[in-house]
């Protein structure tokens, strides 16, 4: 069922002021709201009812030049310099900023990318979490005092921040992605340069205004807005001045990416692909495992990279997942973000629309059963909506189980024996994130060990969090986003040796 068109508009007009002032109709460069330089704009709309929201600038590769200049004077001559105590209350102030003003925020998320407002508040306190946790991590980036082999010598190493980083961010996480990015580079003593997804700028946008009032200096945080992806991501991957480059999308595009950045040898983190496998065994808890499969599957409409995308499921408990999981599938209210009643928003864009709806009906043909849900709600102004689909009988030559979905369907697969659900959840390229149920321990240790992939949740739908690294293995990419480990992408090792030091007088020992 569809959350009401009125009660929806009803709500947003309650709030439109309030929303229309962060809806900024220029980008953020060297601590300046500016034009692009060519004039030229594009127009961003809301994948809820298809209307426009607003026009942003359509900048160029004279704009990313500018970014980048502005980036790499702000690193050598302002941000870098600090300590890191210095930027720890510059971040601090931000975060403050951020959590103040999460529900104002939330709202211009939901409208551009279509989310449920109670998960874009949740995105906007998740990322927030990273300024926070990073600003702490600022005053910690120890170094090391080594131990010697010639006595006239001491040797050290410090850790120094790597310098302009270039961040190339998705739609699915308009906000959360560029802070988990922005958090250990800002606290390392980086300058940024970001290009945001363009049909989500909006949420990029009116964080700069908050991170401006925070303090960071002008240069710090430069935004390029902008159709030319393939242009702009190409002129960052490049450019001299540019020493690392952070992205966040597909694994087609994350390989252009390596290579492009191949020619200045370019320090890359690369968080890809993902096709998660679901393991529910038979020892597993149901209700447990439906709740786990409820938020991993559809948070978000599916469009995440770590929702669940091949459900596993053991014979001996089949028939039982598949009821309980299609009946609290058709709960499950489907319509605008802005509606306090909805579960689902929309699918964010035409494109990923037919292509969802095509995955259902691959499977269809091909003899699976739609247990419950896959209708689309067809219609420009009426958004792009598709109830939440479960499907079951899948044959792993079905495209559902070999491609990553990124919507709400989730394909069931019975298997019989543990190697077996191990063999299907590694046979994909990829490796991001995983789930197993099950209440046998030993189990869980054999299985959670010998699956391919950066993350694995136990009994858990959902894992990520600013306490651990965030990232996979195989084609989903490498590097480390959160945690401790987290700053380690943005800052180079530095060894220092001194020599010709006076020793103790040895002769008379």
């Amino acid at each position: 069922m569809y959350a009401t068109k009125y009660s929806s508009i009803f709500r947003l007009n309650q709030s439109i002021n309030h929303i229309r002032r962060s809806f900024f109709n220029q980008t953020y460069i060297n601590g300046q709201w500016v034009s692009s330089q060519s004039g030229e704009t594009f127009k961003v709309y809301n994948p809820a009812d298809g209307n426009e929201i607003g026009s942003v600038p359509d900048c160029n590769v004279q704009d990313a030049e500018k970014a980048v200049q502005a980036a790499y004077n702000a690193f050598h001559n302002k941000w870098s310099i600090k300590t890191g105590k210095e930027r720890s209350i510059i971040m601090r102030k931000f975060n403050d900023l951020i959590l103040k003003n999460k529900d104002h925020l939330g709202k211009v998320l939901t409208t551009e990318m279509g989310k449920p407002l109670r998960e874009a508040v949740g995105e906007i306190i998740y990322g927030a979490s990273y300024i926070e946790w990073f600003a702490e991590e600022a005053k910690r980036i120890h170094g090391d005092v080594l131990p010697i082999t010639i006595p006239n010598r001491r040797s050290f190493v410090l850790r120094q921040p790597v310098g302009v980083c270039g961040f190339i961010t998705p739609w699915n996480f308009p906000s959360s992605m560029i802070l988990r990015k922005a958090g250990p580079a800002l606290a390392a003593g980086c300058t940024i340069v970001v290009k945001p997804a363009e049909d989500t700028p909006y949420s990029c946008l009116v964080l700069c205004d908050l991170a401006k009032e925070a303090g960071f200096p002008d240069g710090a945080i430069n935004v390029l807005t902008s159709t030319r992806s393939a242009e702009i991501g190409k002129f960052l991957c490049e450019h001299p001045l540019i020493s690392k480059m952070s992205f966040t999308g597909s694994t087609e595009v994350g390989k252009k990416i390596m290579a492009m950045c191949a020619s200045t040898i370019k320090k890359i983190s690369l968080e890809l692909g993902g096709n998660a496998p679901f393991l529910v065994f038979n020892s597993a808890d149901i209700k447990q495992a439906v709740q786990g499969a409820m938020a991993s599957k559809f948070r978000a409409s599916g469009q995440t990279c770590v929702c669940a995308n091949r459900f596993l499921v053991q014979e001996g408990i089949y028939d039982e997942f598949i009821s309980e999981f299609a009946k609290k599938s058709k709960e499950q209210v489907v319509g605008d973000g802005l509606n306090e009643k909805t579960h689902l928003g929309p699918i964010i864009n035409q494109e990923q629309y037919e292509r969802v709806l095509d995955f259902i009906s691959d499977a269809k043909e091909q003899g699976a059963k739609i247990v419950t849900g896959g209708k689309e709600k067809k219609g420009k102004t009426s958004g792009f909506f598709v109830e939440p689909a479960v499907i079951a009988d899948v044959k792993l030559s079905m495209r559902v189980a070999k491609e990553e979905i990124f919507g709400p369907v989730a394909a069931i697969i019975k298997f019989k024996t543990e190697d077996e659900a191990i063999k299907i959840a590694n046979s994909v390229d990829v490796g991001l994130a995983a789930y197993l149920y099950s209440q046998d321990i030993s189990q869980i240790w054999r299985v959670a060990e010998r699956i391919q992939t950066g993350m694995v949740g136990i009994n858990e739908g959902i894992i990520s969090s600013v306490e651990a690294p965030f990232g996979g293995i195989k084609q989903s990419g490498f590097g480390r986003e959160g945690s401790k480990y987290g700053i380690d992408d943005y800052v180079n090792l530095k060894y220092i040796c001194m020599g010709g030091l006076k020793d103790v007088d040895r002769s008379s020992q």
